[in-house]
C-alpha cells in the first residue's frame, strides 16, 4: 500500500508536518489504523478486567501498557490519567488520548447516554510537551440519537478543529444509542453515524460493526464506508470471541467492506501477555501488511 494523506484545511500551516508525522506513525505509513483500545477501565468498570476466562494479569492497568509496548499496534487509546501514571515507563508507545468516558452503570432504559469532555485539547498539547510522549491524536465518543447528542456533537466539533490546528489526528467513536434508537447495529443507521463523523471533520470514525440478516460482516459495512467519505471507518472489536472468528471478521471488514483497520480492546488485553502480543501482531499483519487469515493465524499461534 502506498502512503498518502490529505491534510485537512484546519491544520495550521506551521503544524502540517506534525500532522503528517502523527498520521504516518499511527498508521505505520499505510493509511490504516490498528487502534488498541484501553478505555474500558472507565467505560465497563472492572467487568472486562477480572473474572472467568480473563487472565489475572489483566486486573493491573499496566498489563495494557506492556502489550502496547511489546506488541505491534498503531496507537494505544486510553485516558490521560493512565498515560500520566504509566507513560514514563513506556515512552516508545504511540498514544491517542480519549477525551471523554462514562460508566455503564446508568442503563439506556433509565436515561439516555451522555458523555462529556474530561480534558481540553490545549491541556493534551501541554501534557505532550511536558511528558515528551508520542501523543499522536485524540478521541471522543458521541452517542447519536441520545437526547443529549447536541452537547456531545458541539464538543466533538470543537475537539476536531482544535486538534487539527495543533497537528493531531482525531478518532470519533460514534454510537447510535438511546431510547429513540431501535436497532443500534442496523447498517443504515451505522452509515448515518459514519456520515456525521465526516461532518465533524474526523480522520477516523469508530463504529460498532453493523449486522443484518443475510449479509456478511463486510457487505453490511459498504454503505457506511461510502457515507464516511474521506473519514476512514474502523469497527470496534466487540465482545470476546475466538481468534479465527475475529480475524476472519476483520479480514472481511477490510477486504469486502472497505474498512481502514480496526479498534480492538478486550480481545487482546484479556489474554496473558505473550499471547496478547502475538494476537496484536497477527491483527497488525492483517491490517498493515495485507496478510490473509491463515497467515495471521500462524503469527498468533507461533510460540
Amino acid at each position: 500500500m502506498s502512503f498518502n494523506v490529505k491534510i485537512p484545511l484546519d491544520v495550521l500551516s506551521t503544524n502540517k508536518k506534525t500532522y503528517v508525522n502523527n498520521f504516518a506513525l499511527a498508521t505505520r505509513e499505510t493509511g490504516r489504523l490498528m487502534l488498541f483500545a484501553g478505555d474500558q477501565k472507565a467505560e465497563h468498570l472492572n467487568d472486562d478486567f477480572y473474572g472467568e476466562g480473563i487472565t489475572g494479569e489483566n486486573n493491573n492497568p499496566e498489563h495494557m501498557f506492556r502489550i502496547a509496548d511489546k506488541g505491534r499496534v498503531g496507537v494505544f487509546a486510553t485516558q490521560l490519567g493512565l498515560i500520566s501514571r504509566y507513560g514514563m515507563d513506556y515512552k516508545d508507545v504511540p498514544y491517542l488520548v480519549k477525551l471523554n468516558s462514562k460508566t455503564h452503570l446508568v442503563k439506556t432504559s433509565q436515561k439516555d447516554p451522555s458523555s462529556t469532555q474530561w480534558f481540553s485539547v490545549a491541556q493534551i498539547e501541554k501534557f505532550r510537551k511536558i511528558s515528551k510522549l508520542k501523543i499522536t491524536g485524540v478521541g471522543y465518543t458521541v452517542y447519536l440519537g441520545s437526547e443529549f447528542e447536541g452537547e456531545m456533537l458541539r464538543e466533538a466539533a470543537q475537539i476536531n478543529y482544535e486538534a487539527h490546528n495543533l497537528g493531531m489526528f482525531t478518532v470519533m467513536w460514534i454510537y447510535p444509542r438511546g431510547r429513540a434508537v431501535i436497532d443500534e447495529k442496523d447498517p443504515h443507521i451505522i452509515a448515518g453515524a459514519a456520515g456525521v463523523a465526516a461532518t465533524l471533520g474526523a480522520d477516523f470514525v469508530k463504529v460498532n460493526a453493523p449486522k443484518k440478516e443475510g449479509m456478511s460482516a463486510g457487505e453490511a459495512l459498504r454503505e457506511a464506508v461510502q457515507a464516511a467519505g474521506r473519514t476512514k471507518l474502523i469497527c470496534a472489536g466487540g465482545s470476546s470471541t475466538n481468534a479465527m472468528n475475529f480475524l476472519q471478521g476483520l479480514y472481511d471488514q477490510i477486504h469486502v467492506g472497505g474498512a481502514f483497520g480496526n479498534a480492538t480492546g478486550r480481545n487482546i488485553h484479556q489474554k496473558p501477555l505473550r499471547e496478547a502480543i502475538r494476537f496484536c501482531n497477527a491483527i497488525s499483519a492483517l491490517t498493515f501488511e495485507n496478510k490473509n487469515v491463515e497467515q495471521a493465524l500462524k503469527i498468533y499461534k507461533k510460540e
